[in-house]
């Protein structure tokens, strides 16, 4: 005799449950990746209802941006944190399209990111990419195009050589470690166009900085940036 699908789940749940990453509750039936709690109760910033945010304020005299924008607010210790630890190095990569569905539900209403035609997530040294098999902000993209009008353009922008942990580094330490890291392969491609630029968290903001350099060589160039997360 066949089990229905939805019992042989509700079976293996017993043995296996599936937990929330954020908060570590289980997962009942119909929530999927993080808990309906979570989903609601996350520390959203709303960035994308205030065009003059923190995230817009920290690249001010630095580049030009069209908007800028991240989902939650980052705490050591926060359920954020826990959240983005099992997206990065536990293999959760369905995280990164959920949260980026949920950030792109909530760009398409903003005015400044209505007109994006590429998506481009920060991208990682071949060696990290094959460390950790995939690029995390690359699964946000993919969650993001998905409600924006914008599609993934994941192999023109290049990181050139790998580069040492940010982590403990002054801000200018973190500059000088981003110096020429990033290029782009096929500048033509995206003349004229308006690039959403994405990572994971943003914190000094010297990564996408560093990735900004030369899209904004890029004759008629637009950008904007969309992290998931914003940690002070």
């Amino acid at each position: 005799m066949k089990l229905k699908s939805g019992y042989f789940t509700d079976f293996l749940s017993l043995f296996f449950p599936h937990l929330c990453p954020a908060c570590g509750n289980e997962l009942v039936a119909h929530e999927k990746v993080i808990c309906t709690d979570c989903r609601y109760n996350l520390p959203q910033t709303n960035f994308h209802l205030v065009p003059d945010n923190i995230v817009t304020r920290q690249f001010w005299g630095k580049i030009n941006l069209e908007g800028a924008y991240a989902l939650y607010y980052f705490t050591k210790g926060g359920k954020v944190q826990n959240l983005m630890h099992h997206f990065k190095y536990k293999g959760m990569q369905q995280i990164g399209n959920e949260l980026g569905e949920i950030a792109g539900s909530q760009l398409a209403t903003s005015a400044a990111f209505a007109s994006v035609d590429y998506i481009i997530p920060v991208p990682l040294h071949k060696s990290r990419l094959k460390e950790r098999g995939y690029n995390q902000s690359a699964c946000f993209a993919e969650g993001l195009a998905e409600k924006l009008s914008g599609v993934v353009e994941e192999n023109n922008l290049i990181r050139n050589r790998a580069t040492q942990t940010q982590t403990h580094r002054s801000r200018f330490e973190r500059f000088e470690n981003m110096q020429e890291v990033f290029a782009i392969k096929n500048p033509q491609r995206l003349k004229g166009k308006h690039i959403l630029l994405v990572d994971d968290i943003v914190t000094t903001g010297s990564t996408l900085e560093a990735c900004a350099m030369p899209l904004l060589e890029i004759e008629g160039l637009k950008l904007s940036i969309a992290t998931i997360a914003y940690a002070e």
